[in-house]
């Protein structure tokens, strides 16, 4: 994982992508991301801290590690759906799977300070 709590690890194992290209495909997939609301909370599940890993391979699939807010969310059967659904606008994407995982749990912790401020948890 990054050093910040909220960011998604995203990365290319063994990547014959340009470091370029990654950081530019990057950059288009947490736009995507951000797009995506819990219905619940008004900030984006990004900068929530939801998205845990995003892996892209040479053929530009997109792998995504997210969790919830709680197990008990009432979206979480439609979550990953709209996450697929973001991803999909991005040019030249492959094949998106969407992982859901409890483990660890989601903590306010791995929200961003924008995510922070926009709830007022200071």
């Amino acid at each position: 994982m990054n050093a910040e709590p909220n960011k998604a690890d995203i990365a290319a194992s063994g990547s014959m992508l340009s470091a370029e290209e990654l950081e530019d495909f990057t950059q288009k997939i947490v736009a995507a991301l951000k797009t995506v609301y819990d219905p619940e909370i008004p900030v984006d599940i990004y900068e929530l801290g939801l998205i845990y890993k995003v892996d892209v391979s040479d053929e530009k699939n997109i792998a995504v590690d997210m969790t919830l807010t709680a197990p008990g969310c009432p979206v979480a059967g439609e979550m990953p759906g709209m996450v697929k659904s973001a991803l999909e606008g991005i040019e030249g994407v492959g094949e998106i799977t969407v992982n859901m995982t409890f483990d660890p749990p989601w903590t306010p912790e791995r929200m961003s300070e924008e995510a922070k401020l926009e709830l007022n948890m200071y």
